[in-house]
């Protein structure tokens, strides 16, 4: 029924209800930012430069026939420096807030593939130990050759007592 209400304009608007405009914050802080990295560029220092040396020049050397729109105590380059600056600290300010938020989540980020490369490092290390000890109780290539020789050797030696006791059973 509000919407209704709302769209009708032969009734009165609820008091105290102020309608503000409406804005995407995730575009109003990607411009807010674009703002900030172009006013930590040499290149906007340099056309600052520019603008305020013109603005020197024109107002101190200019002819005497030109107007001078801003004389000596440069008080309109003064207003526009400070609303400048009035403007530019809150959208560094917000720029930063952005790029905490980013480097926070970045850091989540960081820490919890830390902690499953711990998981998967503690698993392998886990793994390597179970196959050192499956293998320490697998026969090895060594072991199983002296393991036959010494069964060769067990074998002559049986050998060796048969052909003595049938020489002396023949005897």
């Amino acid at each position: 029924m509000s919407d209704q209400r709302r769209d009708r304009l032969d009734q009165p608007r609820e008091p105290g209800r102020v309608q503000l405009p409406k804005f995407d914050p995730e575009a109003f802080g990607r411009w807010s930012e674009s703002i900030a990295r172009y006013m930590g560029t040499a290149k906007f220092i340099v056309y600052m430069t520019v603008v305020i040396a013109g603005w020197f020049a024109y107002n101190s050397l200019a002819p005497a026939g030109l107007k001078r729109f801003d004389p000596y105590p440069y008080q309109f380059l003064t207003l526009i420096l400070s609303l400048q600056a009035s403007y530019a600290a809150p959208l560094i300010l917000l720029a930063q807030n952005r790029q905490a938020d980013r480097d926070r989540l970045a850091m989540e980020e960081d820490r919890r593939r830390a902690a499953m490369q711990k998981a998967d490092t503690e698993f392998l290390a886990r793994e390597i130990a179970a196959l050192r000890i499956a293998l320490g109780e697998v026969a090895t290539r060594d072991f199983l050759r002296s393991e036959l020789s010494r069964l060769a050797d067990e074998l002559d030696e049986a050998a060796s007592r048969r052909e003595k006791r049938a020489r002396m059973d023949e005897a």
